[in-house]
């Protein structure tokens, strides 16, 4: 278990999550760029740590930054709230191999989420129920046209040049 909470972001997204941080008796730990060293919700937090210069790239978006400032002011679980990291695997394994609770998804069901063919072939592993299709790397016109027979219409299509062409040279048959 862990007693603090570092938020990787700022503003109302923070501000909500310490609320409830607070509501279930964790110590909340916000991280601010220089710019918004007078932001509510560093004000908000029992513990603050500023994480670089004004704009995203050089605070909120710099992984190292902000596993520095969880090690400084001894967080034990790290937050993303939503939008920088929050959908960052990379993130999510950096404070893991730090030893930070991530209130969140692992590493591998983010990076997972991040494609949707992989995503889709994941869930028809699972026995989900998803609508028909073609995912195979043989993107010739023979295997497309069969895919397109096999699956029927109505037939949604990526449009790719060449695959609107196998489709409609099909369709027409």
């Amino acid at each position: 278990m862990f007693d603090s909470v570092l938020v990787a972001n700022r503003g109302e997204i923070a501000r909500r999550v310490f609320r409830t941080a607070r509501q279930k008796g964790y110590r909340s730990i916000a991280v601010y760029s220089e710019a918004d060293a007078t932001a509510p919700h560093v004000e908000d937090a029992d513990i603050a740590a500023c994480i670089g210069g004004a704009t995203p790239a050089e605070s909120y978006l710099k992984i190292e930054a902000i596993l520095e400032a969880a090690r400084k002011t001894g967080a034990q679980a790290v937050h993303p709230g939503y939008g920088f990291l929050a959908e960052n695997a990379e993130f999510a394994r950096a404070c893991a191999e730090a030893g930070l609770v991530f209130i969140g998804p692992p590493a591998e069901a983010i990076e997972l989420m991040g494609s949707k063919r992989l995503s889709k072939l994941r869930m028809i592993e699972a026995g989900v129920p998803c609508v028909p299709g073609y995912s195979g790397s043989d993107q010739s016109t023979e295997t497309l046209a069969a895919e397109a027979a096999c699956i029927g219409v109505p037939l949604m299509i990526k449009p790719l040049p060449v695959v609107v062409g196998v489709v409609c040279d099909w369709l027409k048959t």
